[in-house]
C-alpha cells in the first residue's frame, strides 16, 4: 500500500517544506533530480528536519561535487538531541517529588 502525498500536503507548515528543500536548493540540484522519501515517528519538524538530512547524503553520493557546498551550509551533519531518559527516584527526566514541610 503506498500513501504518497505531495511536499506541500505532507508539510502544510511553510518552515518545514523549505527545510526539507534547503539541500536542493543549495545544491543547485531542485529542478533535476526526483525525490520520493518515506519517513515515520516524531512529529512535522523531526521529520522535516530527517528528510533534510536524507536528502543531503543522497545527493552527495549522487554527485561528489555538491558535498563542499552541503558541508559549508551544516547539511551533513545529525542533530544528536534526543528525549533525556527518567531516572529512578524522579518523577520525569529532572523532575523531582514537590516538597511536603507537614
Amino acid at each position: 500500500m503506498s500513501l504518497s502525498r505531495p511536499l506541500e500536503e505532507y508539510f502544510p507548515l511553510v518552515k518545514d517544506r523549505n527545510d526539507v528543500l534547503v539541500s536542493l536548493e543549495k545544491a543547485g540540484k531542485r529542478n533535476e533530480v526526483d525525490v520520493i522519501i518515506r519517513v515515520n515517528g516524531g512529529g512535522s519538524t523531526g521529520q522535516a528536519g530527517a528528510c533534510k538530512l536524507g536528502i543531503a547524503r543522497a545527493l552527495m553520493i549522487y554527485d561528489t561535487e555538491t558535498s563542499p557546498v552541503l558541508r559549508e551550509n551544516h547539511l551533513l551533519t545529525r542533530d544528536g538531541r534526543m528525549k533525556e531518559r527518567k531516572k529512578y527516584g524522579l518523577r520525569g527526566a529532572r523532575r523531582g517529588t514537590q516538597f511536603s514541610k507537614r
